[in-house]
């Protein structure tokens, strides 16, 4: 009877000590919960917002000018996704997945660091070499932009490795982000990655691709000011705003330069976003000969559609639908003042001189 009476002496206070240890656990987590939010808010925010509203006092035109910027150096478009071609449901050869090889032994595939990048330009062309890449049995290729090297560093490797496709051996991992070649931390980056990756970069005609830019933009924001006036820091003036990403990006010989510092220009190929229109078989040769493949992918692959201007994909062997590129791509460009487009020109001739220079190649866009 003693034993008994001092277990049910015992037995409250092991409840309380139950439900205290309880409690304790709800606090610690939602402290955790509350710490966790706080350290994954971007600490810039209230300044940007603190900035706009100074800014809105002083001059309201030079805060909507400031917001089109944004919206232009914000990548999130239909091409980040990956979803900027009309994909044929029932052709399993674009599918993301599918690698061109039936048949793999099971476990033989693996996730790989990329081997090689296009890393720029934005409204060069990149989808488009991207998903004629893809056609190539030998090259497995993120559909979606990672921007891993520019917005997501801080994950580490291991979860940049983990967002990539399984290849077999032999075959060669891929990704493209356009704003790698823009962004200044980007080439140390990949070269702390791999001194050997291979780097594509899409160019066009700077100021063809700075319309396209904007183009793009508009049709997310109709009511942003227009070309001209964002052009000019000032119209009076007609002093370009290099400020603006649009005209920013196009100054392609000021943005090698830094590449050149970690990579020798072997390990660099251009492409013409202009022939990748014109003569998608002959750029693809290219191409492929500079990432060491056999050449594969051939004008068998390619169909022309007038309507939109741009190749279609298809496969030699099958009369499926060819894949084309969807709404998102060939946007009919504005009409621009004549002047300004002189202007812009006259502007990026030293740099594409530069350009063609580094490079050892005339892109003829002056």
């Amino acid at each position: 009877m003693e034993y008994s009476a001092h277990f049910h002496s015992a037995q409250p206070v092991k409840n309380k000590l139950f439900v205290f240890c309880i409690m304790l656990s709800l606090w610690v987590y939602m402290l955790y919960c509350c710490v966790g939010y706080c350290s994954t808010t971007p600490t810039f925010m209230m300044d940007e917002r603190s900035n706009r509203r100074a800014l809105q006092r002083q001059d309201p035109e030079m805060l909507l000018k400031s917001q089109s910027r944004d919206l232009l150096n914000n990548d999130s478009d239909a091409d980040s996704r990956g979803d900027g071609w009309e994909e044929n449901k029932g052709d399993a050869a674009y599918d993301e997945d599918d690698s061109g090889i039936a048949g793999a032994v099971n476990g033989s595939e693996s996730k790989k660091l990329p081997q090689a990048i296009i890393i720029g330009v934005k409204k060069g062309g990149t989808r488009a070499l991207l998903e004629f890449l893809r056609l190539h049995p030998d090259i497995r290729a993120v559909g979606a932009e990672p921007h891993f090297f520019d917005r997501n560093y801080e994950k580490g490797l291991e979860w940049y490795r983990e967002l990539m496709p399984k290849t077999l051996d032999g075959q060669l991992t891929m990704e493209k982000t356009p704003s790698y070649f823009v962004t200044k931390e980007v080439p140390g980056r990949i070269h702390a990655m791999s001194r050997d990756t291979k780097l594509i970069v899409v160019v066009r005609d700077p100021v063809t691709r700075a319309i396209s830019d904007y183009t793009q933009t508009r049709s997310k924001k109709p009511d942003i000011p227009s070309f001209e006036s964002l052009t000019f820091k000032n119209l009076s003036t007609n002093v370009i705003d290099t400020s603006w990403s649009a005209v920013q990006i196009g100054m392609y010989a000021r943005h090698l330069e830094r590449w050149l510092q970690f990579f020798p220009m072997s390990q660099l190929l251009f492409v013409s976003g202009e022939r990748l229109i014109s003569d998608p078989s002959g750029e693809m040769a290219r191409v492929q000969h500079f990432l060491g493949l056999r050449r594969e992918v051939t004008h068998k692959h390619f169909h022309f559609n007038p309507a939109k201007g741009f190749p279609c994909l298809k496969r030699p062997e099958s009369n499926s639908k060819p894949h084309c590129l969807g709404k998102t791509k060939g946007r009919t460009h504005p009409n621009i003042n004549p002047e300004v487009i002189q202007r812009l020109r006259d502007f990026y001739k030293p740099f594409n001189k530069k350009f063609y220079h580094m490079t050892g190649h005339d892109f003829g866009w002056d």
